[in-house]
C-alpha cells in the first residue's frame, strides 16, 4: 500500500516538474532585432516585411527569406522553416518568433495581421421618433 502512494508522489512530484519546465520554455518575450541579438533568446520581433527586398522561397530546404523592419526601424534578413504564412502579402503587421543566429533572424513561426478583420467600421446610427 505504501509503495503505490510513493510511486503516486513521484509520478505527481515528475508531472508537475514537468509542466513547470515546459511552460517556462514556452514563454516568449517582445522585443526588437537588436534585443535579439544582445540576449540570444528566443523572442518574438513586431514588425513589417519591406517588399522593396523581395521574398524568395527554397522549394529544396523548404524555407521563406524576405527583409523585415521592426518597430525601432530596424532591417534584418529573417529566414523562415516552411512556407509563406496566409496572409502574407497583404498583412499590415507580421510578427516573427525565433531567434538570432549569425547573420539573420531564423523564425520559426510569423503570425500575421488580416488588416480588414480588425479595422473599425463605421456604425450608422438612426434615431426615430
Amino acid at each position: 500500500m505504501k509503495l503505490k502512494i510513493i510511486i503516486g508522489g513521484v509520478v505527481v512530484v515528475v508531472g508537475i516538474a514537468l509542466a513547470a519546465v515546459n511552460f517556462m520554455n514556452s514563454t516568449v518575450e517582445y522585443g526588437t532585432f537588436m534585443r535579439a541579438k544582445e540576449t540570444g533568446k528566443r523572442m518574438q520581433v513586431k514588425g513589417e516585411w519591406v517588399k522593396e527586398k523581395g521574398f524568395s522561397f527554397d522549394m529544396q530546404n523548404v524555407r521563406c527569406t524576405f527583409y523585415m523592419k521592426d518597430d525601432n526601424g530596424d532591417v534584418e534578413r529573417v529566414m523562415l522553416d516552411g512556407a509563406k504564412p496566409n496572409n502574407f502579402d497583404i498583412a499590415p503587421s507580421i510578427v516573427a518568433k525565433g531567434m538570432y543566429m549569425e547573420d539573420h533572424f531564423h523564425a520559426t513561426e510569423i503570425l500575421t495581421k488580416c488588416p480588414s478583420k480588425y479595422q473599425d467600421t463605421p456604425v450608422k446610427q438612426s434615431i426615430t421618433m
